[in-house]
């Protein structure tokens, strides 16, 4: 059978301490020493596996059920006895130009943090070792967990967003090239482009208010209960980050949208070019048409039949007029 805690651990001050492996022993311990709190990492758990969890930290039913069903947007939920907040890791594999995100949901309250992982985008095993190497930053608690996922998450979009922005380039000198703006699949490809963009945007859009909530900026009211004040300027940090990944990504788009107009621009320019050449040619079939049409009506009274040179000069006829036509055509850039 599965075990849906990857982690369970105290923190005294700073530094990881062996505890009880039970973790209702383990928030029992943490909140009865100084500057301690328990840190439990779940990965996509059940609904009875997340009975007990839930139960023995008090976790508010309505956070419960949206870390249970996840698929749920950025945000930053205030209950009385925790606080709960959604955020959206992303992973960009750009030999299919795919963008996919993960959820992680974070319970912080009195001595505790709980998170809740869904999908492989959202590894926490880093940001535990980063912390745990650097005491300093862990001693402040569940604020600093907080505040290192988020950290965590903000950068990798920065780098997702360089990672978008470099293979757009790509598509983009695909696009205008002689040949590679013509491919059938090119369009799909700059949809699918579009789409991932969607994609990214969901994840860094709607997090913008729960930063700046976190942060102390805006008519947001009284700090936020369970983060320490202090980490204020920090969160700000995060957010200004989360500011250059939102215009990176809304500038994307614009790029992508003029990419779409100049390839449907291109593929109009060749299929107007490609009905003037098609329309050169049957106008030059036309005319030698026409005139053997004339001459296959078998009438009586056709002086010019009985001619010895009829048949030699109108075949010259429909030489010189095709080649009038041509050079006209050819002139006119049809051909």
């Amino acid at each position: 059978m599965r075990s849906v805690i990857v982690d369970c651990a105290i923190y005294r001050e700073g530094r990881r301490r062996e505890g009880p492996h039970d973790f209702s022993d383990a928030l029992d311990e943490a909140r009865t020493a100084d500057e301690s709190f328990v840190w439990i990492g779940l990965h996509e758990p059940t609904e009875a596996e997340f009975d007990k969890v839930s139960e023995e930290f008090g976790l508010h039913p309505l956070a419960v059920e949206d870390a249970l069903k996840a698929h749920q947007r950025p945000k930053l939920e205030v209950y009385d006895d925790s606080l709960f907040m959604v955020l959206k890791p992303v992973v960009y594999e750009p030999d299919s130009d795919a963008v996919s995100s993960g959820e992680v949901m974070i319970f912080m309250g009195d001595s505790f943090v709980v998170t809740v992982r869904h999908g492989e985008g959202a590894p926490l095993g880093a940001v535990r070792h980063r912390l745990e190497a650097d005491p300093d930053v862990l001693k402040h608690g569940p604020t600093a967990v907080l505040y290192s996922i988020a950290d965590a998450t903000v950068d990798h979009y920065l780098e997702v967003a360089d990672e978008l922005q470099a293979d757009l380039e790509v598509l983009e000198t695909e696009v205008f090239s002689p040949d590679g703006g013509g491919s059938r699949h090119t369009a799909s490809r700059i949809y699918n482009f579009k789409r991932q963009i969607l994609e990214f945007r969901r994840a860094t859009g709607p997090l913008s208010l729960p930063l700046a909530r976190l942060s102390g900026a805006g008519p947001f009211g009284p700090p936020v209960p369970f983060v320490d004040e202090t980490a204020q300027p920090f969160f700000r940090d995060v957010n200004d980050h989360l500011t250059r990944v939102n215009e990176s990504v809304e500038g994307l788009d614009r790029l992508v949208s003029d990419i779409l107009s100049a390839h449907l621009a291109q593929m109009s320019v060749r299929q107007n070019d490609d009905m003037r050449k098609i329309s050169a040619w049957a106008a030059m079939a036309a005319v030698p048409t026409m005139i053997a049409g004339v001459y296959g009506m078998n009438f009586d009274h056709m002086p010019e039949l009985h001619w010895r040179w009829t048949y030699p000069a109108v075949i010259v006829l429909m030489a010189v007029l095709e080649v009038i036509l041509y050079r006209m055509f050819k002139h006119r850039g049809w051909m």
